[in-house]
């Protein structure tokens, strides 16, 4: 865990600490040869070369048990755009874990690029993980176009569906989005209790509720009851979730959010893609915890991406939300000060020149 306050620099200490890592299990096997959607493949004239540098093998401590009860199911997706923070964020998660080898990953993707998933087992040749087809039609007649385009994508909203395409036997998950870094263990984020509710997230009750939906929403005599009834009605962020999946199957949640859904194609009621109708069925509703587990924002707004600084206070895990992503900030030479705080997990090769020097 790291603490920041407004007087200190951007120190997050521990962010680069010993490594350990995970024993491999074998899950699928890919045809070679196809091209990658988004790494430039050198010349014939250089050896083979693998985009992302291999992270070390991570192991547990002693006082880590060997039970399935043991286990941490953590949840992401995968997506050629965001391959690079995907990368970042696993080796955040394994390298802050004592537990490092009872995470399962389990992995949603959308569209086949054998070279994705071949990139992940050579990176992380010990990393315990199962993958799984999101099958975008599900969402492509329910999305609204909002204002970005990358929250329009439909593998943006696979985490309604985590109920029906997780195994049975999962119960229990925390969702992650791939633009983030973890710098505590991940072990205390998956102990928080529930309390009943079927989804633990931070909540900002001091955000500006009402701005995430239309006029024509409010102005909705029936709609703008939607809250009565629940405790404060509050911002939370759909990219740090831990959820009850069992719960989540039990009570018809992905119906009730593909409800709202179906109700934005007809009379537009909210301005950005998959989290306003998360907060339509659950604001109010969840076990708010901890706001160092979502220190959020930090890629700026949807629009513009600028700057910011972070919030005071303890940091658990660091979120690059908005239209900002650090590694194309840095790639650019023009990063934020706070993209240098997930520079240290960034396992990409810029070239193979540079790959050779090392």
């Amino acid at each position: 865990m790291a603490f920041w306050s407004p007087t200190s620099s951007l120190p997050l200490l521990g962010l680069l600490s010993v490594i350990l890592f995970l024993r491999p299990t074998p899950v699928v096997t890919f045809p070679s040869g196809i091209r990658h959607g988004i790494i430039r493949k050198p010349s014939s004239s250089y050896p083979p070369f693998r985009p992302f540098r291999e992270a070390p093998a991570y192991r547990n401590g002693d006082a880590c048990g060997s039970s399935p009860a043991d286990r941490i199911h953590v949840v992401m997706t995968l997506d050629a755009n965001y391959l690079r923070g995907t990368m970042a964020a696993l080796l955040s998660i394994l390298q802050h874990s004592t537990c490092p080898e009872n995470i399962d990953f389990h992995f949603l993707w959308s569209h086949l690029e054998p070279n994705i998933f071949s990139t992940i087992k050579s990176t992380f040749p010990f990393l315990r993980f199962k993958l799984y087809r999101f099958d975008s039609n599900r969402v492509r007649g329910k999305i609204s176009k909002s204002i970005r385009q990358a929250l329009d994508q439909p593998l943006n909203y696979a985490r309604i569906y985590l109920g029906d395409i997780l195994p049975a036997d999962v119960r229990r998950v925390i969702y992650l989005d791939s633009d983030l870094v973890m710098v505590d263990d991940i072990a205390k984020l998956w102990g928080v209790v529930l309390g009943g509710k079927v989804l633990a997230a931070p909540e900002y009750c001091q955000a500006n509720f009402s701005k995430y939906f239309t006029s024509a929403f409010w102005s909705n005599p029936g709609f703008a009851r939607t809250f009565d009834g629940r405790q404060r009605a509050c911002y939370f962020n759909t990219g740090v979730m831990v959820v009850d999946v069992e719960k989540w199957r039990q009570g018809g949640y992905t119906k009730k959010v593909e409800e709202w859904m179906a109700v934005q194609k007809k009379m537009r009621i909210y301005q950005l893609g998959s989290l306003p109708p998360f907060l339509l069925v659950l604001a109010g509703n969840i076990q708010p915890i901890d706001h160092r587990w979502n220190q959020h924002g930090l890629g700026g707004d949807n629009l513009e991406g600028k700057c910011r600084d972070l919030h005071p206070g303890p940091i658990s895990l660091l979120h690059w939300s908005g239209k900002g992503k650090p590694w194309l900030r840095l790639d650019s030479r023009r990063p934020c000060a706070v993209d240098n705080l997930w520079a240290p997990y960034d396992l990409y090769r810029s070239s193979p020149v540079s790959s050779l020097e090392e």
